[in-house]
């Protein structure tokens, strides 16, 4: 059983696809943190990110069962993740572990921009989980003053409307819903309501 579930930045994808995971004791996989090790590795090791040949080997070698939120949710590693994540050869080495994390049973929930789309185009469920800029925006800008880090609600704003163009227009694999997605918006919603719409989704999926 395969849940994909894409989405742009702060639309509670991860949130939902969390739950998800925990409800049906499935597995999860963020795949946006997938390029971040990467991006974290690479400059770890002191390497340019604008090395497609070096980036695709660091990609080849990521561990998924090393991933870890805390760390890798750091801003300048989300900049750094952003810039190596339009190399086509990262993004097929990482597509290519991210396929063998799909088929690990019982389940699998993979959340990102392009898991219904390309990596896991047969999930018997896919869903599209989105949420006005704004609104995003807000949530990106409470996560942050919450943590104590300063942040400028516009700025928040502008990089989020930023990344969705990126995500959006880029070449290879581009954010989009796939035709047979189902759309959650949650620009009114509670990640409960959340959840109980994308279970009814999965729970008809799951039916023999």
């Amino acid at each position: 059983m395969i849940i994909a579930i894409d989405g742009p930045a702060a639309a509670g994808k991860g949130t939902l696809s969390r739950r998800l995971a925990a409800h049906y004791g499935f597995h999860h996989l963020d795949t946006g943190l997938t390029y971040r090790a990467v991006a974290r590795a690479l400059i770890e090791a002191g390497q340019p990110l604008d090395d497609e040949r070096t980036a695709e080997g660091f990609a080849e070698a990521v561990d998924l069962a090393g991933l870890d939120r805390s760390v890798l949710s750091a801003h300048a590693i989300g900049e750094a993740a952003s810039r190596i994540a339009v190399m086509p050869a990262v993004r097929q080495a990482l597509v290519r572990a991210q396929r063998r994390f799909a088929e690990t049973p019982p389940g699998a929930v993979l959340d990102g921009r392009d898991i219904g789309t390309v990596v896991c185009p047969q999930a018997p469920v896919k869903l599209y989980v989105t949420a006005s800029a704004e609104v995003r925006a807000r949530r990106r800008f409470d996560e942050m003053t919450a943590t104590g880090q300063t942040a400028d609600f516009l700025e928040v704003l502008a990089d989020i409307r930023k990344r969705d163009q990126r995500d959006m227009e880029r070449a290879d694999s581009p954010l989009r819903p796939a035709p047979d997605a189902h759309l959650i918006d949650t620009s009114e919603m509670s990640i409960e309501a959340a959840f109980l719409a994308a279970k009814t989704f999965v729970d008809a999926a799951l039916k023999p």
